[in-house]
């Protein structure tokens, strides 16, 4: 990240250093939505459903409108604090330095840990479709690929990370346009309204306590924060980029988990009472509705697009360090 850190030689005064400005609008979206990962609701949809009692295109719905006001504040924080760093940068200037101190160590687990996690469920998910590869090879290529894009320049990297966006982005409208198709012929599974009502006896405690494992699902939208000193046209870019990206976040989880409902030959009652099944419930539904063909394409789409969600995680802590070390 040297070459884009480029610090500008103004003395001591650290509101005088800075990051060189050539991410567009689009980028801002890429890098926030390559964190979050178009179908990130494939690992937990199984889980989601069987806590919900079906309900599991509400849970997204009331997921998202929760996350709304995230979203609306840090646009509100980025245009008042227009720097590096996100969520330290707003603790710092509006607590003040303890507070800030410890909000940007904090964000640094975030930046840390899901990353980490991302790398192993990539090497896991390519082990799973190569065994005769060992997952840790697979996860030493990721995070060697990942970091030298790092590396790189962040405006390669998210040229790269276009491309897998677009690659998840054309899986995801194959399985919808798949999943439409199987409706149409077979018709559905469950009844055609169950993930908004359940598939069962509606409970609203049920579908509260399973929002709050959806809204891991957005965890990354507001990395693009972060980049806040390294766009063109001011901190209005950033924050329409985070609103843009948390919708249409919202419009494809909402979509994916209302026809994997509907394709789901288990019930929820069913898949609550055996937790060993919630795990792989959205690959069985696809394969057994659609055929392994899909279930394969999908998997290999979630093993490369966890990679780049830790390229984009690893950049955005890159800039959290730089901002907190600005600050000293």
């Amino acid at each position: 990240m040297a070459e884009e850190s480029q610090v500008a030689a103004h003395g001591e005064d650290p509101e005088h250093t800075g990051l060189r400005r050539n991410l567009g609008f689009r980028d801002l979206v890429v890098y926030g939505l390559l964190f979050i990962a178009p179908m990130a609701p494939v690992g937990v949809f199984g889980t989601l459903d069987a806590k919900s009692g079906g309900a599991v295109a509400l849970v997204y719905v009331v997921a998202t409108v929760a996350m709304a006001f995230t979203a609306f504040s840090y646009a509100q924080m980025v245009r008042v604090a227009p720097q590096a760093g996100s969520v330290f940068t707003y603790a710092r200037k509006g607590l003040g330095e303890g507070p800030g101190f410890i909000a940007g160590w904090m964000a640094m687990l975030d930046y840390l840990l899901i990353p980490a996690v991302a790398y192993l469920f990539a090497g896991i998910a390519m082990e799973a479709l190569v065994p005769e590869i060992d997952r840790w090879v697979w996860t030493g290529i990721a995070v060697v690929l990942t970091t030298l894009l790092n590396l790189w320049g962040v405006r390669a990297a998210a040229r790269v990370g276009f491309a897998v966006l677009a690659m998840e982005i054309v899986v995801l409208l194959v399985f919808v346009v798949s999943a439409i198709t199987v409706l149409a012929r077979d018709g559905a599974m469950r009844d055609w309204w169950s993930p908004l009502t359940g598939d069962g006896t509606f409970s609203l405690a049920a579908v509260v306590g399973a929002v709050s494992v959806a809204v891991l699902s957005y965890l990354g939208f507001d990395a693009i924060a972060s980049f806040a000193e390294e766009v063109t046209g001011g901190s209005a870019k950033v924050a329409r980029a985070l609103l843009f990206c948390l919708a249409l976040a919202g419009v494809l989880f909402i979509a994916q988990t209302w026809l994997v409902a509907l394709l789901e030959p288990v019930s929820s009652a069913e898949l609550a009472a055996d937790p060993g099944k919630q795990g792989s419930a959205f690959y069985d539904a696809v394969e057994s509705a659609v055929g392994g063909w899909l279930h394969d394409l999908v998997a290999v789409s979630k093993a490369i697009g966890a990679a780049f969600a830790a390229l984009a995680g690893q950049a955005a802590g890159g800039r959290l360090l730089f901002a907190m070390g600005r600050d000293r």
